[in-house]
């Protein structure tokens, strides 16, 4: 279904569980039935340090538009274990159509973002998100097993 290529951007460890974590708050935020799609944006990682940001549409009941959310994130592993800190920011309101474009526009204006965003069809469908989380659960577990 998807692949975490896009966010394995960089030689620094980074903080690997940080983007599931900051989903699953995007999903207790909004509820999966909202969620239309998502873009994840590779982030930069510096050490056992990260940023990055996840944009997300939602559905308007009865609109065939969608509110545009963006959630930034900033994670770090020490010895005292992760923290994750997240920022949810109404960014508008625009067709779906828009929104391609509109994320290429982001990675072209920031010249920290290591690549694209990956975008994930979520369509309001809660087995969709899980699909996602178990790809997550997965590429974490390759990853301490190395």
């Amino acid at each position: 279904m998807t692949s975490t290529q896009a966010i394995e951007s960089s030689r620094d460890p980074g903080v690997p569980e940080a983007l599931p974590r900051v989903l699953i708050r995007v999903r207790d935020h909004f509820g999966s039935e909202l969620i239309d799609r998502l873009w994840l944006f590779p982030p930069v990682r510096r050490g056992r340090r990260e940023q990055g940001l996840v944009a997300v549409s939602t559905f308007l009941e009865g609109q065939e538009r969608r509110a545009m959310v963006t959630v930034a994130y900033t994670a770090e592993h020490s010895g005292a274990g992760v923290s994750i800190e997240t920022s949810f920011t109404q960014e508008g309101e625009a067709f779906p159509e828009r929104f391609p474009a509109v994320m290429l526009g982001v990675v072209d204006r920031t010249r920290e973002t290591p690549g694209e965003a990956r975008e994930v069809e979520i369509s309001g469908s809660g087995q969709k998100f899980e699909e996602l989380m178990e790809d997550f659960d997965a590429w974490i577990e390759r990853g301490s097993a190395l």
